[in-house]
């Protein structure tokens, strides 16, 4: 049994998936239909930060000689937590988070120095005062001290129910693995996060209903030339709440809180070699920011000692047990200890 990196707690999961396009007949990457063939199992983690940091201000790109430095400190980094002794935390205090053992953001940067290419400035753009109002919101309904009277003062992902796989698939701290299935008229895109599974059409048929949302929204695919556009809209969003901490970097299912439908996610897959494919992704909406934005990175397909892993979030969700028992610890104790 293998044990792969668990959201909440200790190991999960013990069904492994390896996926090989070759086992599929798959030749000069087309599809026995015709289709450009993307169909394999990627990772797409990469120590590039979504956003350009402030000291990188009119630097867009790394030298191949600033690429390798920053893979050896993270390399260092991690030999050096490896070793590093056990720490004791105070009685009372914060028992702290994952140690870096739990963690797989990768080691290898992009070339760019934030997966953001447009604003040139690498930066996600400013709110606009309605989508700084919804931020507050969302801020304000979940502060990270609680207080949490129930599940339900817990974000979605905390209660692993929905994680950011998409869209847009932005890296996150583990579980950055996923494999794309292709059959007529579909590409399907299977997520190890949280086991999502995106089923997106190709047929040309008409978007749903804009009063139906879904968690990850309503896809839509159509190729251009060997480019798979995808486009996304119908996001569900609960008052205040979001997909959140860790996972939603840019607080997406926070962002459409409107009664009309205002965001879409564009995003484009293309092969370039046989172990990449080329990622990106546009984020428009104008009722949360002043402008749209853009990124890109990577998917490099998986080597053959690693594997996609089942997330059996739910099951070994012992947080959630232990957040709201730890409160109700907390009102015991500001009630003098009565039952």
């Amino acid at each position: 049994m293998h044990c792969k990196y668990c959201v909440n707690a200790g190991c999960l999961v013990a069904i492994t998936v390896m996926f090989s396009v070759d086992s599929l007949g798959q030749t000069g990457h087309r599809t026995p239909w015709g289709d450009p063939d993307l169909q394999g199992t990627y990772t797409n983690k990469t120590i590039t930060p979504l956003e350009r940091p402030q000291e990188l201000a009119n630097k867009p790109f790394l030298t191949e000689e600033e690429m390798a430095s920053q893979e050896q400190e993270r390399l260092d980094r991690n030999e050096r937590l490896l070793r590093a002794s056990a720490q004791a935390t105070v009685a009372g205090g914060s028992v702290g988070a994952y140690n870096n053992f739990w963690l797989d953001g990768g080691t290898r940067p992009t070339n760019r120095t934030s997966l953001i290419f447009d604003p040139q400035n690498g930066r996600l753009p400013l709110l606009t005062p309605g989508g700084a109002e919804r931020k507050a919101a969302h801020d304000a309904a979940f502060p990270v001290e609680g207080p949490f009277d129930s599940w339900e003062d817990l974000e979605l992902n905390d209660r692993c129910l929905v994680w950011s796989a998409g869209p847009p698939m932005l890296p996150s701290a583990y579980n950055n693995n996923f494999m794309i299935l292709q059959a007529p008229g579909y590409v399907v895109i299977y997520v190890e996060m949280i086991h999502d599974t995106r089923i997106i059409p190709l047929d040309g048929r008409e978007p749903i209903s804009t009063e139906v949302r879904l968690w990850h929204g309503n896809p839509r695919g159509y190729w251009d030339g060997d480019t798979l556009v995808v486009e996304t809209t119908n996001m569900r969003r609960t008052e205040a709440n979001a997909a959140a901490v860790g996972g939603d970097q840019v607080l997406l299912r926070a962002a459409n809180g409107r009664t009309d439908d205002t965001i879409t996610v564009i995003e484009r897959f293309r092969r370039t070699d046989d172990g990449t494919v080329h990622y990106e992704f546009t984020v428009d909406d104008a009722t949360h920011w002043t402008q749209a934005f853009s990124g890109e990175f990577p998917f490099v397909a998986l080597s053959d000692d690693e594997l996609l892993y089942e997330y059996a979030c739910h099951e070994g969700n012992y947080s959630m047990d232990n957040i709201l028992a730890g409160e109700r610890m907390l009102e015991k104790a500001s009630d003098g200890g009565a039952q």
